[in-house]
């Protein structure tokens, strides 16, 4: 496996991870209250976390089809994700 290929599927593990930990928090939240702002935020990370699932996916199975070129530039979009979503966390936990 390419070094930069492992790199994007470990940050997306990472984000599947920190998302995993907000969907819990936010069903806690939800199972108390019954408001809606919880459930709409669950909605939103587990799309979050199906976007990473397929992004880890196509990393390890469809490495040969990507333009290595490219990889930076997606290392760059989810690292950006990664340290939004452990500011998200780390609001969330406050």
């Amino acid at each position: 496996m390419e070094p930069t290929s492992l790199i994007l599927s470990i940050v997306s593990i990472i984000n599947m991870g920190i998302l995993g930990i907000l969907i819990v928090i936010f069903g806690k939240m939800y199972g108390k209250t019954r408001a809606q702002l919880p459930l709409g935020m669950i909605v939103v990370a587990a799309m979050l976390f199906l976007h990473n699932v397929i992004g880890a996916m196509a990393y390890f199975s469809m490495e040969q089809i990507f333009s290595h070129d490219i990889f930076p530039y997606m290392l760059g979009v989810g690292v950006a994700e990664l340290v939004g979503l452990i500011i998200f966390l780390k609001i969330t936990l406050d």
